[in-house]
């Protein structure tokens, strides 16, 4: 039996937030390290390069850019009793996120993304080492079950095991459940529970793996958000990268939104703003069609920035990212 801390030290949060009901997200929170070089690789040697070392994991991104939007949010994921999981919480807690329900476990290991970039900035290999989310068990879920309740919405990533989810969808109640795919790997373990998803964000090869058929083309896009609505799915995003969005409501329409303009930084993190602005524009009572351009601003921001989450973002920095994007 795997021992375990108390949950983590509640300090005062250092942002108010605003009473009455808040976000929920569930799922993986990383120390991402990557090491890039200037130089061509040369395996089986020692490259000089640049490593740095920052705050990650889908399930954590999307609950800083929450708070930093003004949401009152809550984060669950488990961490390592070490320097990692420390600093994890630390940064998690200052960005203004509830992490008191977070585990802190003696003798298991941080979730760690280890990554390694030759000079054209694109990833020659990468390590993840993610084993710790198997702890996030129903008898660790279950005294959480009021804060499930509760929450205005419930956002998921599939970092989590089967058991986990098992236990999620059996338990969320009427609270709508928004599910990041986070990969083509991972994303078929919430292919049992589709028909309990409000809304799913996808990329184009998760899609694929959900679907089971190749998406070649536009019409490809839209046969696999309606297999996706047919699997019982609400509401559909797919990410298309700089194509920005094709999104579909199963009740209220679908359509086709561009990515908005901006200086490419870094795309790390980009989906995970791309979610927070979504579940944002959801808490504030906006359709699915009048979210995504405000999504897509959450998304533009974040591209600009060197960090996962853009530490300036909030809704008065998004609005004018949009107006920017589009002047009268």
């Amino acid at each position: 039996m795997r021992s375990m801390k108390s949950s983590y030290p509640d300090p005062a949060m250092d942002r108010p937030r605003p009473e009455g009901r808040f976000v929920l997200v569930l799922g993986g929170a990383n120390m991402d390290i990557s090491g890039s070089t200037t130089q061509p690789l040369v395996l089986s040697d020692s490259n000089p390069g640049r490593i740095r070392c920052a705050p990650g994991g889908v399930a954590r991104n999307v609950a800083e850019n929450l708070a930093r939007l003004g949401n009152t949010t809550r984060l669950l994921t488990a961490v390592g009793d070490d320097l990692y999981g420390r600093s994890l919480l630390d940064t998690t807690r200052h960005a203004g996120v509830d992490v008191r329900g977070c585990w802190v476990l003696a003798g298991e290991t941080t979730s760690t993304y280890l990554s390694l970039h030759g000079p054209d900035g694109d990833m020659a290999v990468a390590v993840n080492d993610m084993g710790i989310l198997e702890c996030i068990t129903p008898e660790r879920l279950a005294p959480h079950a009021p804060w499930v309740h509760q929450a205005a919405a419930l956002v998921v990533d599939c970092n989590l095991g089967a058991q986990a989810l098992d236990w999620l969808f059996a338990n969320h109640g009427a609270t709508p459940v928004f599910v990041d795919a986070v990969s083509a790997f991972k994303c078929v373990r919430v292919l049992p529970w589709l028909a309990n998803v409000h809304l799913l964000k996808v990329n184009r090869l998760e899609a694929q793996a959900l679907c089971q058929f190749g998406i070649h083309d536009e019409a490809g896009i839209e046969q696999a958000a309606q297999c996706l609505h047919a699997l019982g799915v609400e509401q559909v995003v797919l990410s298309l990268g700089e194509r920005g969005v094709y999104w579909s409501d199963r009740n209220a329409g679908q359509g086709w939104h561009g990515a908005l303009p901006c200086s490419v930084v870094n795309a790390t993190g980009a989906g995970d703003a791309l979610m927070a602005g979504l579940v944002h524009a959801f808490v504030a009572q906006q359709d699915l069609r009048a979210s995504i351009p405000f999504a897509l601003g959450c998304a533009a921001l974040t591209l600009t920035s060197e960090q996962a989450n853009h530490p300036g973002l909030s809704v008065t920095a998004v609005t004018q990212c949009m107006q920017n994007a589009n002047p009268l």
